[in-house]
């Protein structure tokens, strides 16, 4: 498998609010990649849901890491863990959760959840 390449494409901006704790979620309705196993397409909607501590992800490279996924083949739960592990690697946030609600496939759907909790202050 040959993953994007998060430090290289996702860019951050400095937190406007390091002060103060407040979430920040953003949601890609249209992300696709491939089953590992029959090469066929899955479709999830991806949410990302965070509590910032110095810097925030900027959007248009967060879609630009996603899209990177569109043809790679990977299970759901190494795909949303390797998404969690990313952005936390580049944002060290207080707080994030990733949540990948998979499409139907086989007259089953799938939503798998990841978390993290930064160091306690």
């Amino acid at each position: 498998m040959a993953f994007p390449d998060a430090r290289a494409l996702l860019e951050v901006f400095p937190n406007p609010a390091p002060e103060r704790d407040y979430e920040i979620l953003h949601t890609a309705h249209e992300f696709t990649s491939v089953c590992p196993v029959t090469g066929q397409p899955d479709f999830a909607t991806l949410t990302f849901r965070y509590i910032a501590e110095a810097q925030c992800v900027e959007l248009k490279s967060l879609k630009l890491y996603l899209q990177g996924f569109r043809n790679e083949g990977v299970f759901y739960e190494a795909l949303v863990n390797r998404l969690l592990d990313d952005l936390v690697g580049v944002l060290a946030p207080r707080h994030m959760e990733i949540v990948g609600e998979f499409s139907v496939r086989g007259g089953m759907s799938t939503v798998v959840t990841a978390l993290y909790d930064g160091p306690a202050s």
